[in-house]
């Protein structure tokens, strides 16, 4: 298996179905791509019933392409990243890893576009971030959520608007931003830094308005990411929570118990956004995102540095603040609900407090002239 037969093969199932985005190459199953959120399978001819150890190694190496650092660190780590282009078609980000001694492989297909808040009908929060001076602001969520997608957008919003020089360290670039009234600097890890601190640590002599981390995947990273932001940065980075307000709890843990108090000290003061988003499928096909949004006001800021406590959750402030641009995922979800663009499982299922989004069904429901309840024939007994 050669280069021209790998791109003819990954031609092959990018085109097989629309909306795919993501490639899946495992031993024991054919070739596979994900559409919509599903897992479905290509027909190739001659076809891959089945792939084999060999055909999936094979495969990786020609996605490596001869690269020692990528072969010593899938060696090494069981798993190693990297981007792939078809000249004229696509760009893939790359995770090939082992399991059970056999290696698979899966292709997330980048946009080559970029895109915009009105494209992704993102919340009018996003442009907000984008005026914003210095702090953190954090994009959380499942792998697959369309974090770097937003991320794009707002960045974009900021390339229209300002010019300010921005330095972006990824693994590997995802979206190529053109230079606008921006000035853009995109390094990729491994090819032009070894790993997230060093390379943010050289980003703070590099000049920057606004610095992009990929990931703050350790405690070096958020800590220096931190200190950028009490400096006068912009710090835009992801982190992996499965809503906005468990981000705090997640940077909080990669420190000691001793180092608490003063964490928080310092994340009330440069936190500006949290934002979580997941994909929920959409009524008629597609899927459709819902957000989580936490901003910076006096009662946040008091709730970071001394915890959350009754009638102070981050849940509770994000409810009375949606007139300063938070919300809740149940609240987005309601939302979705109503416009009809999602079912009633669908939000029962995605949501984060089943009791809040069932009666707020039960409302919209009420205001359709729906039935709320199966139970009939009721009557008074006499």
């Amino acid at each position: 298996m050669r280069k021209p037969e790998i791109d003819f093969i990954l031609t092959r199932m990018l085109d097989a179905y629309s909306s795919v985005s993501d490639l899946n190459i495992t031993v024991g199953k054919p070739f596979q791509v994900e559409s919509a959120g599903q897992l479905v399978a290509v027909d190739l001819d001659p076809p891959f019933n089945e792939l084999t150890p060999f055909q999936t190694e094979i495969f990786s190496l020609n996605l490596i392409n001869g690269d020692r650092r990528l072969t010593e660190t899938l060696i090494k780590e069981g798993s190693c990243d990297s981007a792939y282009a078809l000249p004229g078609k696509a760009r893939f980000r790359v995770n090939i890893f082992a399991q059970r001694s056999k290696y698979s492989i899966v292709l997330r297909q980048l946009s080559t576009k970029i895109p915009t808040c009105k494209d992704l009908n993102l919340p009018d929060a996003f442009l907000k971030m984008a005026e914003e001076k210095n702090g953190i602001i954090l994009v959380t969520g499942s792998t697959g959520s369309g974090k770097s997608t937003s991320l794009a957008a707002m960045l974009n919003v900021i390339n229209e608007t300002k010019a300010v020089h921005v330095v972006t360290l990824e693994d590997p670039v995802e979206f190529s931003h053109p230079h606008k009234k921006a000035t853009f600097n995109q390094r990729e890890m491994g090819n032009d830094f070894d790993v997230f601190s060093s390379g943010l640590r050289a980003a703070l002599r590099q000049g920057p308005k606004v610095i992009l981390i990929g990931e703050m995947r350790d405690r070096e990273t958020v800590d220096i990411g931190i200190s950028a932001a009490e400096t006068g940065h912009l710090v835009v980075s992801t982190i992996h929570t499965v809503d906005a307000g468990q981000a705090i709890d997640r940077i909080l843990g990669m420190f000691s118990i001793e180092e608490e108090k003063q964490l928080r000290i310092r994340l009330s003061g440069v936190i500006r956004w949290i934002v979580c988003q997941r994909l929920l499928p959409k009524v008629g096909g597609g899927r459709v995102a819902a957000f989580d949004i936490i901003g910076s006001n006096m009662r946040m800021r008091e709730s970071i540095l001394n915890g959350e406590s009754e009638g102070k959750t981050y849940y509770e402030i994000q409810q009375a603040s949606e007139a300063f641009g938070m919300m809740t995922f149940d609240g987005y979800i309601l939302k979705l609900y109503d416009k009809a663009l999602i079912t009633q499982e669908t939000a029962m299922a995605y949501c984060s407090r089943k009791g809040i989004v069932g009666r707020g069904i039960d409302r919209v429901k009420s205001k359709r002239g729906e039935a709320t309840t199966d139970i009939e024939n009721l009557e008074m007994d006499s």
